[in-house]
């Protein structure tokens, strides 16, 4: 895998970015995904929205297996999620994650927490990582803040920072969990535009948000989940304008009014 400093990564494997194939989760008793199919391409950005409770965190976790299904195949650029820890850590390094809350270590600096993984896993040098947590910085714009600890930022510089970390383990693959959802709202729109900036360079992205003006201005693709399943996909103008399903007609009725 390359990757310039500042673009996304690229691969030599071909097909589709991310595939799920009647993919099915259980917590317990609860079926939290019941026969999923979603195919993305490379380049795709995708948008995935629905009530609390549908699926849809827990469909972007197991792309990246922070969640392991139980049923059905995930597979990432053309590498099906197994047991096998090679697997799992190829799938891992392809799939960069960012979460709702900022999973910073308070304890290290903006820099240090950016070139902490690349350098434990070997991917880079120090000198190598230092690098590359710079340029990944000066892209969410936030270089200035590069020896200060999160502590002594605000939640949308955090994020940002989060955004960087998981830059520098050269994903070609971005899966968003609801990154705004913790943000005041002063702070929501400088996360989207790194997010927006992300998604011109071509970057592969799967978005769980509930930023219409986001899904609408980036998206490839809406999803809309209800109950563990995939109800509605479509481009954003027939999401918006021409929903399907009734139970897409409502949510969106809910949230857009």
């Amino acid at each position: 895998m390359t990757q310039s400093a500042t673009g996304p990564a690229t691969t030599e494997a071909s097909g589709p970015a991310v595939e799920l194939r009647a993919v099915h989760k259980w917590y317990g008793g609860f079926h939290a995904l019941r026969g999923v199919d979603l195919t993305v391409a490379r380049g795709e950005r995708i948008v995935i929205c629905g009530p609390s409770g549908s699926g849809k965190s827990t469909l972007i976790r197991c792309i990246n297996q922070l969640e392991r299904h139980q049923a059905g195949a995930v597979t990432v650029n053309g590498r099906e999620a197994t047991a096998d820890p090679k697997a799992l850590q190829a799938i891992r390094r392809a799939a960069g994650m960012v979460f709702q809350s900022f999973n910073l270590f308070p304890h290290l600096t903006v820099l240090q927490n950016c070139t902490l993984a690349p350098v434990q896993t070997g991917l880079a040098t120090r000198a190598e990582a230092d690098a590359l947590a710079m340029s990944y910085l000066e892209r969410v714009r936030i270089a200035e803040q590069a020896l200060k600890h999160p502590a002594q930022l605000s939640g949308g510089q955090q994020q940002r920072v989060a955004i960087a970390r998981a830059l520098c383990m050269r994903p070609s693959i971005m899966l968003f969990d609801e990154p705004t959802s913790a943000l005041d709202p002063e702070m929501v729109k400088e996360v989207l535009d790194t997010m927006i900036a992300l998604a011109s360079d071509g970057m592969t992205m799967l978005a769980v948000t509930h930023e219409m003006g986001f899904a609408r201005r980036v998206a490839d693709r809406v999803i809309f989940m209800d109950e563990g399943q995939i109800v509605e996909s479509a481009p954003p103008g027939e999401f918006f304008e021409h929903p399907r399903h009734a139970r897409t007609q409502a949510f969106l009725g809910q949230l857009l009014h």
